[in-house]
């Protein structure tokens, strides 16, 4: 495990540190290793939607990367024995002040029984390379005598757990890993997110303090964990497990070191009332990049057309009626009903929780169906199943290329809103949707319990002229 270390003495241009040893059997005993001079937050960009960590960089670099978090205070926030500060925000940070005798430093990991860092330096900075959740030991000697040991313990303790602000779906599916973190712990939990996002989980959640990142008091906390997706985190300094593996989800987990299995949040409704008394489904076909649309072009048409002959009212409930880029944009569909604009996300939960089953993609509003309990029919071929929720009616054609979202050879590119890493611009791009058939979907809907139970018989008397020759009515008259 790499450790940045920042030396108060002028002559110590390198620092020693040690990392775990190599595979073939752990080791009481650390390797040296040269250490990085300080260390950096994940940089702004696409942190979220696409985690882009900063490398460690020196401390004389021109200008400090710009962070998508608030960042920790300079010095750590617990006091430790002789002047000694520590904390756990960004990774276990130590200051030790410049003594008579030198510091001896070592930091394990309790949980798996290896030291991952050793060192003496007169004064100075240590902090861990790993910026997720580890059950840190730290241990400080000087003259050979013990003089400091903590074991980490957020119980009953401040925490914050930071989310990324320009997201809906990671904020939903991450969401419960930090409930699970505060559960597992005990401790007093802060969650940093979208100030629009508050609304849903604040009142679900009464024992979790709900802040926007402006108003984060970093002074406050004891320990700090940013949930992100890190495509270039090939150090696996923000993540133990590359998210493409994993989950989306799921990777909230494996970074807060709590049960990975999926678990649907709690969501709050500003108004819990049906919206209309007729059975409606609600459907969602907006969405960020033009790899998450479903790209068959008559599709959706004849999907409302099916939903609308099955009696049901089809409801659109996207933010923006069109959305696209350059020549390329994409509108909802002819026939639905159009409950499209800036409203409030608990509107748009209000108007899931309601519906007969819900249609999207792998998309935000997908992730708040889900949190609200209503059956979801995900369409999506450029991400593989395991990314999402479990749902039975989720719909892939493996026989076209697919999940290059979770294919670690290719590197999302948020800039490029056309992205089809391994089809762009031939007759193949999109194929992952765009041969998703609209039969593959009535099939998939017609298992869904109680399908088409709202479907009314044509009255007879309609039935009977619908069917008389021409010039001819029944009933005997003429």
């Amino acid at each position: 495990m790499n450790i940045v270390v920042t030396r108060a003495s002028s002559d110590a241009a390198e620092a020693n540190s040690v990392s775990l040893p190599p595979a073939g059997g752990p080791s009481q005993t650390p390797a040296p290793a040269s250490a990085e001079a300080s260390g950096a937050a994940p940089a702004q960009g696409d942190v979220g939607a696409a985690g882009s960590p900063a490398s460690a960089s020196s401390s004389t670099a021109s200008a400090p990367a710009k962070r998508n978090y608030p960042a920790p205070t300079e010095v750590p926030t617990q006091q430790g024995a002789r002047g000694v500060q520590f904390d756990f925000n960004d990774g276990c940070r130590v200051v030790l002040p410049e003594t008579e005798h030198p510091w001896r430093v070592r930091l394990s990991d309790l949980d798996t029984g290896n030291i991952l860092f050793e060192t003496e330096l007169k004064a100075g900075r240590v902090n861990s390379t790993k910026r997720y959740y580890i059950r840190f030991r730290l241990e400080l000697w000087q003259q050979g005598e013990s003089v400091f040991v903590h074991e980490y313990s957020a119980a009953d303790r401040e925490v914050l757990v930071q989310f990324p602000v320009g997201t809906l779906g990671d904020t939903v599916g991450w969401f419960p890993y930090a409930v699970k973190f505060k559960e597992q712990h005990g401790c007093r939990l802060t969650c940093a997110i979208a100030e629009r996002l508050i609304p849903l989980f604040r009142d679900v959640y009464p024992d979790i303090t709900f802040v926007t990142h402006e108003e984060v008091k970093p002074e406050r906390y004891y320990a700090t964990y940013s949930m992100g997706l890190f495509f270039d985190d090939k150090d696996f300094i923000f993540q133990p497990s590359d998210f493409r593996h994993v989950g989306l989800h799921r990777t909230a987990g494996y970074i807060l070191g709590v049960d990975p299995t999926e678990v649907a949040p709690r969501i709050a409704y500003s108004d819990d009332s049906r919206p209309i008394a007729e059975p409606y489904v609600v459907i969602a076909v907006q969405s960020t990049t033009q790899s998450k649309y479903w790209n068959n072009p008559t599709g959706w048409h004849e999907i409302i057309t099916f939903l609308k002959e099955a009696g049901y009212r089809v409801i659109c409930i996207d933010q923006k009626r069109t959305h696209g880029t350059g020549l390329v944009w994409n509108h909802i569909p002819h026939g639905v009903e159009d409950q499209t604009g800036d409203r409030p996300i608990t509107e748009r939960a209000r108007w899931i929780k309601h519906a007969e089953f819900f249609v999207g993609l792998s998309s935000g509003l997908s992730w708040l169906a889900w949190a609200t309990g209503t059956p979801i029919v995900m369409i999506s071929g450029f991400t593989h199943p395991t990314n999402e929720f479990d749902t039975p009616y989720r719909i892939v054609n493996y026989h076209a290329c697919n999940s290059c979202w979770n294919d670690v050879r290719h590197r999302f590119d948020h800039s490029d809103f056309l992205w089809c890493p391994r089809h762009k611009e031939t007759p193949r791009q999109f194929e992952c949707t765009r041969l998703i058939t609209a039969e593959h979907v009535k099939a998939t809907i017609k298992r869904i319990p109680g399908f088409g139970a709202h479907k009314t018989a044509a009255p007879a008397v309609a039935v009977a002229e619908k069917a008389a020759p021409p010039g001819k009515k029944k009933h005997g008259r003429s």
